[in-house]
């Protein structure tokens, strides 16, 4: 008998380790994503959305200008962003120097005036992006509508943030889901917070069991992972209330792995400037999922 005492012994010493170690796993995974979080460029530093109109919008500080720099840019005109029917320009007024990209630019040369810059959206990428000081910003594009998305690395948001909150790590929240898969990825629509919709494809629906209860979800394709877009009953009380993300690894054999301790707050839990999908109607789950990140505050 003595060997099966040994045996079991073995057994639970290697399920405690396999344990402590996903448990520093996930824990890492935490500190390298809230590390990204307060980077530079990254969505703390997010402050400003303006929709351009057709024909000349201004840009400044301090002013009534349609877009606004924060205060790090000195009080002043800083150009005109031109939309028409041929795209985005920028136009630097005069003495302003900035970069596009990492070129740098000015409104003239010498005596030479210089032609307006071309501002290239993010979709399909990748946009020109103006930089000056701490500020940089770029034409986004959403459905028929072009804007600005300007971020500042002195943002209040970013210098003031008191980090990332999240639920103990639960091992019952690691789930491997089979893939039901379409003949082929399906073009879906998924809301948006501006009221409108985001074009993907979806390869399939997960299903998948959480405490005895099965559920299934509808993942979309992102570059070459699977993103989930998903609520549960915790978006009232102690989680993010339009929902949060998910991101999970291509399948394999039809199998996906479906890690909620890794679920994350959407950039608009952090910016009131971003263009966050939303739930679609399927991915809304009936079982509470304790797991991944809380609400901030």
């Amino acid at each position: 008998m003595r060997w099966i005492a040994l045996l079991a012994s073995v057994f639970v010493v290697s399920s405690v380790a396999a344990q402590n170690a996903y448990v520093t796993e996930i824990t890492q995974w935490r500190a390298d994503h809230e590390k990204q979080l307060r980077s530079e460029d990254d969505w703390l530093t997010v402050a400003g959305l303006f929709w351009l109109k057709p024909g000349v919008n201004t840009v400044g500080s301090g002013g009534h200008y349609d877009v606004e720099l924060t205060k790090s840019f000195p009080s002043g005109k800083f150009g005109e962003i031109t939309l028409s029917e041929h795209g985005v320009v920028l136009a630097l007024a005069p003495g302003v120097k900035a970069l596009a990209g990492d070129v740098p630019v000015s409104a003239m040369t010498g005596e030479q005036v210089l032609p307006p810059i071309e501002l290239k959206p993010d979709d399909p990428g990748p946009p020109t992006k103006i930089k000056v000081g701490s500020q940089s910003f770029y034409v986004i594009k959403r459905g028929d509508k072009l804007g600005i998305r300007l971020k500042d690395n002195k943002n209040p948001a970013r210098l003031n943030f008191k980090g990332e909150k999240w639920y103990a790590i639960d091992p019952r929240f690691k789930v491997t889901a089979t893939l039901e898969a379409y003949p082929e990825p399906k073009p879906v629509k998924v809301p948006n917070v501006l009221g409108g919709e985001f074009d993907y494809k979806s390869p399939g629906i997960l299903r998948f069991t959480i405490d005895g209860k099965q559920l299934s979800l509808m993942p979309v394709i992102e570059d070459d992972h699977l993103f989930i877009i998903f609520r549960d009953p915790t978006s009232k009380t102690t989680t993010y209330g339009a929902g949060r993300f998910l991101y999970a690894p291509m399948p394999k054999d039809g199998k996906v792995e479906l890690d909620f301790n890794k679920a994350e707050n959407p950039p608009c839990a952090f910016t009131e400037f971003a263009t966050c999908p939303l739930p679609p109607q399927g991915n809304r789950l009936d079982v509470a999922v304790p797991a991944g990140e809380k609400r901030n505050h």
